[in-house]
């Protein structure tokens, strides 16, 4: 059975997360048109910290000297085997909780989810796809720096898709939420029946 790793970077504060629905939505059509088991990391329940210097000198040496399965690296193991990788992070000044990039931070792993070549990085990750959803209370535009963060952690990981659903608006004056969510809802099943 085909595995989905779905990172859920889902800050919700005192509602429910918009993007936590989007992404459950999704993930419902995703797993039973690939026949796929989903595993969750849920970030807010989890006991991430930035890299420092002493952290990221320990990591580096283990790196180096091909310690690769210490429990430090549990996360870009977890990335490198999916088979599919659906990230749900809200839309926040103009990207994204940084809890994701901290994971990011831990998952960004030489000789785990790419490696270096005599041409430059080479992915070493499983996944085809990855799926970015999100949610945001304004109109995103072209300030659409996570997902294009995201966009370039594909190409170093070799992940050769990517796709973003978003429900945007959701706090402008008079919004119609409800429309918004439902349109951003079809869009998903559109996708899924092509």
């Amino acid at each position: 059975m085909s595995e989905i790793l779905f990172i859920n970077a889902c800050v919700s504060n005192g509602h429910p997360s918009r993007t936590l629905l989007l992404a459950h939505y999704f993930l419902k059509q995703l797993a039973q048109n690939t026949q796929s088991k989903i595993t969750e990391i849920d970030l807010t329940k989890e006991n991430l910290q930035p890299l420092n210097e002493k952290t990221l000198a320990a990591r580096t040496a283990d790196l180096d000297s091909k310690q690769l399965l210490k429990p430090k690296f549990h996360y870009a193991h977890q990335l490198a085997a999916a088979d599919f990788i659906v990230v749900a992070a809200p839309y926040w000044d103009l990207s994204f909780p940084s809890i994701l990039k901290v994971f990011f931070e831990h998952t960004s792993a030489a000789s785990i989810t790419f490696t270096y070549t005599e041409h430059g990085p080479a992915g070493l990750c499983k996944a085809c796809q990855l799926y970015y959803l999100t949610t945001a209370g304004g109109v995103i535009g072209k300030y659409n720096f996570g997902y294009d963060y995201i966009r370039g952690l594909c190409d170093l990981y070799g992940i050769e898709k990517t796709e973003m659903f978003a429900a945007e608006g959701l706090d402008i004056e008079n919004a119609d939420i409800d429309t918004a969510m439902n349109d951003a809802c079809r869009k998903i099943d559109l996708y899924f029946a092509q």
